[in-house]
C-alpha cells in the first residue's frame, strides 16, 4: 500500500509498504491476520508468506489461539507469527461471537490518545503535518540526523500539543547528551531509543545524566530482552510485528511491569487489521502510538473510529474490523 506522504526515520525513507493479509477459515467463520515485515530484521513480504504457509501446514488445532503461534513460529519471522497468532485471536473470537479483548478478559475503558508521526521532513513538509494534526493530542517527532532539533524546534513553535521525540538509534552519545536538555527545555515528554540497541552500557549511563524518560524499542523484542534494560530505560515500545503477536504482547507486559516499566503500544505502516490486533492489548498499557493505518493511503480494512484523538475499538467479534472488498493475491 502507498503511504501518503515519504516516511522518513534516520535509516530510511518509505514511500510504499508491503504487507501480508493471512486467513484461517474454521467453523463457518474466517480469521484475519496481518504482517508487516520488519526490513531491519531480515523479513520480507516474501519471506513473510513463505513462513505462513509454512506455519498453516502444521496446524493441527486452531482452537490454540494463545499458543500456536508460538509453537509454529519460524526462527526470524516474527511479524507472520503475529499475523498467524492475529488470525487466530480473531477466528476465536468470531466463533465465540465476542471482541477479541473480552475473549481476554480485557475492561472495555477509555484508551490514552494515540500520538501522531511527523517523520524526519524539512521543517515545510512536518510544519504542514502538524497543521493537518490537530485532532491529535499527542504528536512523534522522528529524529536522528544532523539538524534535527531545529525541526522539534519548529514543530514546538507551531503547537502546544504534547511532544514525544524517537531517534530510531540515529544519536551518538555526545550528540544525544547535547540535545537532551534542550528537549527538556522545550516540554518533550520522552525519548525513544535515542542510541543504537548494541549500546546498552552507553544508553545506561546517559540515562544517569537525562532529564527526560526513555523509551526501548529496537532494544526489546521479547520478554527475555527485558530484565537487562534495568537502569537505560523507564519504558518499552512494544509492536505485535515486532514480538510476534497478541500472546507474546501479554507475556511481555506481564514481565514489564515485574520490572517497574511503563509501555507504549506502537505499530508498523499496517492497514486497519494490524491496528485492531494491537488494540486488543491496549487496556494494558501506558501510552499508544498507533496510527499506522492513517498514514497509508488506501486502507483495505473498516470498522475502527477515531474520536477526540482517540481510537475507539470496533464491537464487532473478533479483532472486529473487515475487509473493504476482495484482496487479490
Amino acid at each position: 500500500r502507498a503511504v501518503m506522504t515519504p516516511f522518513r526515520l534516520s535509516r530510511v525513507t518509505s514511500v510504499s509498504r508491503r504487507n501480508v493479509v493471512f486467513d484461517i477459515a474454521a467453523d463457518g467463520e474466517i480469521g484475519r491476520g496481518e504482517a508487516a515485515p520488519i526490513p531491519r530484521y531480515g523479513e520480507s513480504a516474501d519471506s513473510a508468506a513463505v513462513a505462513l504457509a509454512a506455519m498453516a501446514g502444521r496446524l493441527d488445532d486452531h482452537h490454540a489461539y494463545g499458543e500456536a503461534g508460538r509453537l509454529l513460529a519460524v526462527p526470524g519471522q516474527r511479524a507472520a507469527q503475529a499475523a498467524f497468532d492475529g488470525a487466530l485471536h480473531d477466528l476465536a473470537g468470531r466463533r465465540h461471537g465476542v471482541p477479541v479483548r473480552e475473549l481476554l478478559g480485557l475492561a472495555r475503558r477509555p484508551l490514552s490518545p494515540t500520538s501522531w508521526t511527523i517523520g524526519l521532513d524539512p521543517i515545510p513538509d512536518a510544519l504542514a503535518k502538524v497543521a493537518s494534526a490537530s485532532a491529535f493530542e499527542v504528536l512523534k517527532i522522528k529524529l536522528g540526523a544532523p539538524g534535527d532539533m531545529e525541526l522539534v524546534r519548529a514543530v514546538r513553535a507551531s503547537t502546544r500539543q504534547v511532544l514525544r521525540v524517537d531517534a530510531n538509534e540515529g544519536w551518538t552519545f555526545d550528540g544525544a547528551l547535547e540535545r537532551l536538555p534542550e528537549l527538556a527545555r522545550l516540554g518533550v515528554e520522552f525519548v525513544e531509543q535515542p542510541l543504537p540497541a548494541a549500546q546498552l552500557d552507553e544508553t545506561r549511563e546517559l540515562r544517569k545524566r537525562s532529564p527526560l524518560p526513555f523509551i526501548a524499542d529496537e532494544s526489546v523484542h521479547d520478554a527475555a530482552d527485558i530484565p537487562q534494560l534495568a537502569g537505560a530505560f523507564d519504558g518499552i515500545n512494544l509492536k505485535l510485528a515486532k514480538c510476534g503477536g497478541i500472546a507474546p504482547a501479554r507475556e511481555i507486559i506481564a514481565v514489564a511491569r515485574a520490572h517497574g516499566l511503563k509501555i507504549l503500544l506502537g505499530c508498523m505502516i499496517e492497514s486497519s487489521l494490524g491496528i485492531a490486533a494491537a488494540l486488543c492489548v491496549a487496556p494494558l498499557v501506558d501510552w499508544l502510538d498507533l496510527d499506522g493505518h492513517l498514514l497509508i493511503a488506501d486502507d483495505p480494512f473498516h470498522g475502527l473510529r477515531f474520536a477526540n484523538g482517540r481510537l475507539v475499538p470496533s464491537e464487532r467479534p473478533g479483532c472486529g474490523v473487515e475487509p473493504i472488498d476482495i484482496l487479490c493475491p
